[in-house]
């Protein structure tokens, strides 16, 4: 008769699954499987990168860990599965960095227009934990860790009957933006009328008339179609701003440290992929959105710059986002 033999679980998430062998009971574990909310579909340089990090946790771990990323809002829009995370209903979550003002107003210092002056001070900024620590680790206490930032892309405005070079040009006209207080009023102090509303109603609502049109990256604007219904791409570069990703604080506390170190290994790689392939996703969606009959505008700049400028004065209020604010000037 073989001696019965005894596996341990995989953490603190895993549940053992009994399998018979002659007369011993084997209890092995089952993979822990992390789900990740997204609201992009799987062609998006963040699906890709998380995809990526999956395999190789699911590969060092043994097969113990591994992640699950469920693209194209399936899971629910941004903010409401910021508020799974919260619960614990799923583990992680990419979020646009304006959404995490809901639970701390402090996240609005990344969230301001023109704010890096570069693609590669953004990364150096936004995933050094001597700038970010505090803040990212603010809201632990509420169910949720911010664990890296991942590039959002540079925003602009795209509208349904024609571009956009100066503030004026958006008077009267409706444009959606995030879900935070910060978004509203930068679009508003650009002469538009910001609407917040989740990124899955949106190409409806140009359609409809219920919006005038958009404000994001050309990976946005050619994967979710709005080149179908808002054609006339400009070039505000209002706004350079992280996507978060989120795991809630008990799950990230109860993994085992073994599995933890693979974790924010793995984790680092996959903001340098990202990266990487985001300048490739601009340039190909870019082609492929004038393919469908986008059009792409230089905008005045400074004229944008000078609109939104009080904005920055009125969101720096508290020490850590002036702490903050100071380390980013004196990185430029």
């Amino acid at each position: 008769m073989n001696k019965p033999v005894a596996f341990a679980l995989a953490g603190a998430l895993a549940l053992p699954m009994i399998f018979s062998m002659g007369d011993a009971a084997l209890a092995a574990p089952k993979p822990v499987v992390l789900e990740v909310a997204f609201n992009q579909p799987e062609t998006h340089p963040q699906f890709q990168a998380m995809k990526k990090m999956g395999e190789a946790l699911k590969q060092r771990t043994g097969g113990r860990y591994t992640i699950e990323v469920f693209p194209n809002e399936l899971l629910g829009a941004q903010k409401e599965t910021v508020e799974m995370v919260q619960t614990g209903t799923i583990a992680m979550s990419i979020t646009a960095g304006s959404l995490l003002e809901s639970w701390n107003p402090d996240f609005s210092v990344f969230n301001l227009p023109y704010m890096f002056t570069s693609v590669e001070q953004q990364k150096k900024v936004v995933n050094d934990p001597a700038v970010v620590g505090k803040l990212y680790n603010s809201i632990a206490d509420k169910g949720i860790v911010v664990l890296a930032a991942f590039h959002g892309g540079v925003r602009n405005v795209y509208l349904k009957k024609g571009p956009v070079k100066e503030p004026a040009d958006l008077a009267g006209l409706k444009v959606r933006v995030m879900q935070s207080d910060t978004n509203i009023k930068m679009l508003n102090m650009m002469g538009g009328s910001g609407i917040s509303m989740g990124q899955g109603e949106v190409y409806t609502a140009i359609q409809t008339g219920v919006l005038d049109g958009g404000e994001n990256n050309e990976i946005v604007f050619s994967s979710l179609k709005q080149v179908e219904v808002a054609p006339y791409y400009s070039y505000t570069r209002h706004l350079m701003m992280p996507d978060y990703l989120v795991i809630n604080t008990a799950v990230y506390n109860k993994l085992p440290a073994d599995v933890k170190t693979i974790f924010d290994e793995e984790l680092k790689k996959a903001v340098d992929t990202e990266y990487a392939l985001f300048a490739d996703a601009v340039a190909k969606s870019k082609a492929a959105a004038e393919k469908a009959g986008g059009k792409f505008y230089e905008a005045d700049v400074a004229a944008f710059k000078k609109a939104v400028a009080p904005l920055t004065e009125e969101k720096l209020t508290s020490p850590v986002t002036k702490e903050i604010y100071a380390k980013i000037q004196k990185m430029q």
